[in-house]
């Protein structure tokens, strides 16, 4: 349980883990979102690799990396929850200016 709660308390990972959560994309696709380096992007990859939070595949020369949910344990419902409020507020605020209301 210590090395889940580590790997996902720095929000970097955090970040990775809702990139990947429900598709699997290569590690180039990953770093690309983040202004540090492919290497650094990687080494939180590792980290969660050796954490069991994400499954990794070759692809050619790619690297495919894919959430594994049911990892977290006792930890899902409360990540899943963590990231339904901002999605919920993306939303509405979405639908409201779809409706041409500001705020």
């Amino acid at each position: 349980m210590v090395s889940l709660l580590r790997a996902v308390a720095e929000p970097r990972r955090q970040e990775i883990l809702r990139y990947v959560w429900k598709q699997e994309l290569c590690a180039g696709d990953i770093a690309a979102r983040f202004d540090v380096t492919f290497g650094a992007v990687s080494q939180h990859l590792r980290v969660l690799r050796e954490a069991g939070l994400v499954t990794v595949r070759r692809d050619g020369r790619r690297r495919l990396y894919r959430a594994l949910p049911e990892a977290l344990g006792p930890l899902r419902q409360m990540l899943e929850a963590m990231w339904a409020e901002p999605l919920h507020r993306l939303k509405t605020l979405a639908e409201k200016r779809a409706r041409g209301e500001s705020r």
